[in-house]
Parts: C-alpha cells; sequence; structure tokens
C-alpha cells in the first residue's frame, strides 16, 4: 500500500466508547503482525517493534475494532492499518493507514461498502501527570560567623520542622549546588572549602542520610543552580570555577550518577538559582556574570539548557528557590549589592514564566540562605546573612506562595549552605 491518510482526522476528544451490547476485550497485543475480528476490542504494545493490524476482510455494517496504545508508544512505533480489501474512511486500501501518537485510542465502525471503516474517535489520551513531591528537606553544609566550615546538616520534616543539628558527612565546604533525582532522593555537588573548589558530590537518601564523598566529575565549581526535571533526574548548571564564572552542566542520573559536563549555553554566572516547574521541566535565573543579572534559561524535560530569556523582577544574587503548590516555584530574598538585602520574591509559574517583583515579603532580608520544597506543596526558607551578623531564622512558605514572618531558628546559625528535598514519605 502506497499513499497516506492523517491521524486522527476528526481531531477528537474525550473518551472512546464501547459498542453497544459490549464489547469483548482481548489478551495485549505484542506481535508485529495481528489479525483482528469484529467487535472486539485489542491493546497493542508496541514497546519493541511497530505492528501492522489486519482488519476483517467481510465485516457486516456496525461491525466495530477498538485498538488501544497499551504502553503509550505509538509515537516510537506505529500502529499500520491493513484494511484488508476494504475502504478506510473512503480511501481504498491502496493507502496506508498510521497511527503514531502517544496515548491514541482508535474505535472504528464499518459503514458499509462505500466508505469501509470510519472511525468514530481517534484520541490521543493525555497522560498529564507529575511525580509526588518530596515530603521532607535536608539543610547542609555551610560557613559559620567565623569563617569556618562546615559539614553539618539538619532535616525538615512533612510539617517544617527544622530539626537540630547532625555531625557532618562529607568535606567541609560551602556554595555547593543541590538538585534532586530519583523522585525522592537528592544531591550536594561541589562548593569551596577553605583552600579549594571541589567538583566531589554527597548523595542523600530518602531517609536523609548523607552519604560519604564520591570523587567528582567536571569541573570544580562553586553555587550553580540545581534542579530536577524528567520527572526523576536532575541537572547542576552554571557557577563559578577557579577562573571565573561558567556555562557548563551536568546531568545527574536517576540513580544519582553525574555525568561528563555538556557545553553550555546561556550566560555564565555564578551564584544563581534553580527550580522545576511544571512538574517535569526546570528555569534557572538571575546570579552574578561581572554584574548583577536577573536573565533566565529553561530547561526542558530532557535535560536541555536554553539560550537567554529577558530577565523580569530585580536584579539580585544568592536567592532562595523552592517550589511550592503543584507545578509552581518561588525565587524569594537575596541581595542587589554586597550589602543591599532585600526581601521580595518573584513567583514561577506551571509553564515557566517568571512574575514580577512582590515587594516587602514576611521574613528577614538577607543573601547567602537556602530553600527546598516539604510537604509536597510547601517550601522553607532558612539560615542565610541578612545586613548583620550570619542567622539561623527560617520563614515558611504556603502552598498558594505566601511567605510567612520569622520564626526563631534551630540549628547553627550559617551561611552559604545548601538544601534539597527527599522523601515521599511523611
Amino acid at each position: 500500500m502506497s499513499g497516506a491518510v492523517k491521524s486522527n482526522v476528526f481531531g477528537s476528544s474525550g473518551t472512546v466508547a464501547a459498542a453497544a451490547g459490549g464489547l469483548s476485550w482481548q489478551d495485549v497485543v505484542t506481535a508485529s503482525t495481528v489479525t483482528v475480528e469484529s467487535n472486539k476490542g485489542y491493546f497493542i504494545n508496541t514497546t519493541s517493534n511497530a505492528c501492522t493490524v489486519t482488519l476483517p476482510a467481510s465485516p457486516d455494517v456496525g461491525d466495530q475494532v477498538i485498538l488501544l496504545d497499551y504502553a503509550r508508544t505509538w509515537d516510537t512505533n506505529a500502529v499500520t492499518i491493513d484494511s484488508n480489501g476494504n475502504d478506510f474512511q473512503g480511501n481504498a486500501d491502496t493507502y496506508t493507514v498510521n497511527y503514531d501518537t502517544e496515548g491514541q485510542g482508535l474505535n472504528i465502525v464499518f459503514s458499509g461498502d462505500t466508505n469501509g471503516w470510519i472511525p468514530t474517535s481517534d484520541i490521543a489520551n493525555a497522560f498529564s501527570h507529575i511525580s509526588p513531591a518530596p515530603q521532607r528537606a535536608i539543610f547542609a553544609y555551610g560557613r559559620l560567623a567565623d569563617d569556618s566550615f562546615v559539614s553539618m546538616s539538619n532535616l525538615v520534616s512533612s510539617s517544617g520542622v527544622i530539626a537540630a543539628d547532625v555531625s557532618g558527612v562529607g568535606t567541609a565546604r560551602h556554595y555547593p549546588t543541590c538538585a534532586p533525582y530519583g523522585t525522592d532522593k537528592g544531591i550536594f555537588r561541589g562548593g569551596e572549602t577553605a583552600s579549594t573548589r571541589v567538583s566531589l558530590s554527597n548523595l542523600v537518601s530518602n531517609s536523609g542520610v548523607i552519604a560519604a564523598d564520591v570523587t567528582g566529575v567536571g569541573t570544580a565549581i562553586l553555587k550553580g543552580a540545581g534542579l530536577g526535571y524528567g520527572g526523576d533526574k536532575g541537572i547542576v548548571a552554571f557557577g563559578g570555577t577557579a577562573a571565573g564564572v561558567t556555562n557548563v552542566s551536568n546531568l545527574i542520573s536517576n540513580s544519582g550518577v553525574v555525568s561528563a559536563e555538556v557545553t553550555g549555553v546561556g550566560s555564565a554566572r555564578v551564584y544563581t538559582g534553580g527550580m522545576t516547574y511544571g512538574g517535569d521541566k526546570g528555569i534557572i535565573a538571575y546570579g552574578y556574570t561581572n554584574a548583577y543579572v536577573k536573565i533566565s534559561n529553561l530547561v526542558s524535560n530532557s535535560g536541555v539548557v536554553a539560550t537567554d530569556l529577558t530577565g523580569v523582577g530585580t536584579i539580585r544574587n544568592h536567592m532562595g528557590v523552592s517550589t511550592y503548590g503543584v507545578g509552581l516555584g518561588i525565587f524569594a530574598y537575596g541581595a542587589t549589592t554586597g550589602t543591599s538585602m532585600i526581601s521580595i520574591s518573584n513567583k514561577v509559574s506551571n509553564v515557566g514564566v517568571v512574575a514580577a517583583d512582590v515587594g516587602s515579603i514576611a521574613g528577614t532580608a538577607r543573601w547567602n540562605l537556602a530553600a527546598a520544597g516539604y510537604g509536597s506543596d510547601k517550601g522553607v526558607f532558612a539560615y542565610g546573612k541578612p545586613a548583620g551578623s550570619i542567622t539561623n531564622v527560617k520563614n515558611l512558605l504556603g502552598n498558594t506562595g505566601t511567605m510567612a514572618a520569622d520564626v526563631t531558628g534551630v540549628g547553627t546559625a550559617r551561611a552559604g549552605l545548601g538544601a534539597v528535598s527527599y522523601s515521599q514519605s511523611a
């Protein structure tokens, strides 16, 4: 057969209706060919191969066949319809009829010899889903008021309570870059010790246990941006090297393996921030090049960093960044100069649009703080450096993006630390 008949001709939506009087559903089809029978339904699994479906040779008017994309793989391995000598939607059997849309369902009825088989619907059933959001968070590492570096950590419960210090694991440092991975775990990567910048990393289990140092991959970088993408993977990008600022990135697999560097896209900068939005994509914004900036870069659900977008809001760096709600995020606090701390925020929609400044939000204006999501739809901002001394104050972020007032801090006051969410158990 040759030619082409367009998939989803009607552009219809809804659900595939069963035949009046019922429909007999058959076992899942994994073969490359199958001959179907009238008034039956078939789950077509094309995970390993395409499939040619041969329709009945002598159907009666009103006979019905339903085909469903069992594993949502028709976009990779398509289903081809062989109408077996009959017309298909008024077209002769010399045409090729392909269905190649993920999640598609095809309901066809035989109308007679003139037009043959006619789709009553050939919809693509949407599968828009977001991985379950983590319930807990962890703050770790940082720099004390006396300029010493620490590796201590503090766990955050599913109700936003920060626990007392836990003795540190791994190299004491500040300015690590943090990212989630595997839907319920996290990673602290890179940073700066008292003597050098490092590329090592420490994994965080889904019970909040920080593992020993893992030998680093790629350039030693401090304070880039980290976020989750694709539902279960992570990325760290941008940051400061010994030679200056960079825009390289490293992908993190869903088992926590850091990949080799990818040549950067977008303006090289440090002290930036990143977050996941929409469940499987991300955004990186603000920071410092050789000046404070507000540019942003979107990250696709396959971990590709896009080119610069014109920034929104006040230029700044050293913000706290957290998710909240469902697929939403927020940048909050930060500094516009080395001595000018601010208490503003910018929300990020579930399609990655940064909103205008919300000024004078609750909480102490500060920079060098950290933030992470908790309780599946809220956030916690804590620690950092106000205009005065280093603090351990915290601010809880509600699931509507409203920041609460200062709460007396728990744990050692420090700045330049990192935070990441973990665990799907409350």
